[in-house]
């Protein structure tokens, strides 16, 4: 396990992989404000004067925290906000799913394509979980712009 926690390529690849995600996912929701705003509102978990703000603010911190990931800058900081997200959008679903309310996730489109949350995400978000885990634990600093910036700190 130890030698998996320290592999410098599956830590590269994994973070590449997590970030790009949440690249992905932002940019349909940067595009369509709107759009996101309405399936934020439908969660019912946002208080609704704070839902523009909220859909407006919130596809940055995924773009900007994704970048942050890939190129290992404020990488602690990033790899943790990942983790912590895919939790928050575990519960968001799971308590949509016990209050039996069908609604977009809007994961990574805010078109009328996208898929009702339901078990199934609340899967897949389990499961990329798994990588971030490794990332969480892992001791690998190669490949992080943090290490030409911040040399001197500790």
């Amino acid at each position: 396990m130890k030698r998996l926690l320290s592999n410098d390529y599956l830590t590269l690849l994994f973070r590449v992989f997590i970030g790009g995600l949440f690249i992905y996912s932002s940019l349909d929701k940067i595009a369509h404000p709107e759009q996101f705003a309405r399936i934020v509102y439908n969660f019912h978990l946002v208080p609704s004067m704070l839902v523009n703000l909220f859909a407006l603010s919130f596809p940055w911190t995924e773009l900007l925290g994704g970048i942050c990931l890939i190129v290992g800058l404020f990488y602690p900081g990033a790899r943790n906000y990942f983790g912590l997200l895919m939790i928050v959008f575990v519960f968001a679903i799971g308590i949509n799913i016990i209050r039996g309310v069908d609604l977009e996730c809007g994961c990574f489109t805010v078109s009328s394509k996208a898929k009702s949350a339901g078990i199934s995400l609340i899967l897949r978000d389990l499961a990329l979980f798994i990588p971030g885990i490794l990332l969480f634990f892992s001791a690998s600093r190669r490949w992080r712009l943090d290490n030409l910036l911040f040399r001197n700190r500790v």
